[in-house]
């Protein structure tokens, strides 16, 4: 791995196209580098939340997360190479059941917001859900494995339930949306 990032700066994707874990090249606007780069931005964003104060727990989750957005990440950049696996998305499943275990129900939807945390987490969500939508549009111009699709579906879903736990371990609680205001 050493050698692999010693030059930064190449001047290959000067003409518009980029490089493919396997040697091919797309252009930079490919369905693949458009689903690549909003994995990139939702682990960046994931990054920003790391910042934050966080239960130890949490960030160790999300720790683990961003190494598996990696290996994501990873996997679409190689056509047919397979990375995410399913102990990938049985262990997003028991985080959800666990967290949302400490949660009451909601009887509302609700907004994002609350803590910086929680609110950072929100908008992990909404990320996850776009990097969702490109993958779903690259599996239709090319062949993709299942387990990324499904990955960030239910990332998304933890990242909702770990914004309301954020916002009880900050000593708020969820900002439900007032359907019946007077505008």
């Amino acid at each position: 791995m050493g050698n692999r990032l010693s030059k930064i700066s190449t001047r290959t994707g000067d003409d518009g196209t980029t490089g493919l874990g396997d040697g091919s090249r797309v252009q930079k606007d490919d369905a693949r580098i458009t689903a690549i780069g909003d994995v990139d931005e939702l682990n960046s964003q994931l990054g920003v939340l790391l910042c934050e104060p966080l239960p130890d727990d949490l960030r160790t989750a999300l720790f683990a997360i961003q190494h598996d957005l990696f290996d994501l990440g990873g996997e679409l950049c190689i056509p047919g190479h397979s990375m995410i696996e399913k102990s990938h998305l049985a262990r997003i499943d028991e985080w959800i059941a666990e967290y949302n275990a400490t949660l009451p129900p909601l009887k509302e939807f609700i907004l994002p917001g609350g803590s910086r945390a929680a609110s950072l987490a929100h908008v992990g969500r909404t990320v996850c859900r776009r990097a969702e939508r490109s993958i779903v549009a690259l599996g239709r111009v090319d062949k993709i494995n299942a387990a990324p699709r499904q990955y960030v579906n239910r990332l998304s879903d933890l990242l909702f339930v770990l914004a309301r736990v954020l916002n009880r371990a900050d000593g708020g609680s969820d900002v439900l949306w007032d359907h019946e205001r007077k505008v």
